[in-house]
């Protein structure tokens, strides 16, 4: 029986993803130029694939993900931009207080701060002062 390492799994940098994936689909540096209509040129996605651009322009990236089919949100993460997180179960909270956000609050926990906050925002004053 063989054995599965234990570790973290190795994940491609943006460049090796996209090269993985172009050779895959079986096409060159000039086709993809010609499919996305010049928008992506055969010398940029080389310089892409060879890690020389780590976080190339979004319109880019959003012509490669259509041509290659995959999620431009992918691309986007691995090229290292801030992406909405996805889409969130009914049991993922959301709008955390950002200064108590690292600290892994219960839902409990976090349902007694939103309490006291609104407790907070009742004593105010119709002026806005507390």
């Amino acid at each position: 029986m063989a054995k599965k390492s234990v570790g973290a799994e190795i994940k491609l940098t943006l460049g090796q993803y996209l090269a993985s994936i172009r050779n895959d689909r079986g096409i060159t540096l000039r086709e993809v130029e010609k499919r996305t209509g010049k928008i992506v040129s055969n010398a940029y996605l080389s310089q892409i694939e060879n890690d020389q651009i780590k976080k190339p322009n979004p319109n880019i990236l959003n012509a490669l993900a259509e041509l290659y089919a995959v999620p431009y949100e992918e691309l986007m993460e691995r090229a290292g931009f801030v992406v909405p997180t996805r889409s969130r179960g009914s049991d993922q909270r959301h709008g955390r207080v950002a200064t108590f956000a690292g600290h892994n609050l219960t839902s409990e926990e976090e349902a007694q701060l939103h309490q006291f906050l609104g407790y907070l925002r009742s004593r105010k004053k119709p002026d806005g002062q507390s």
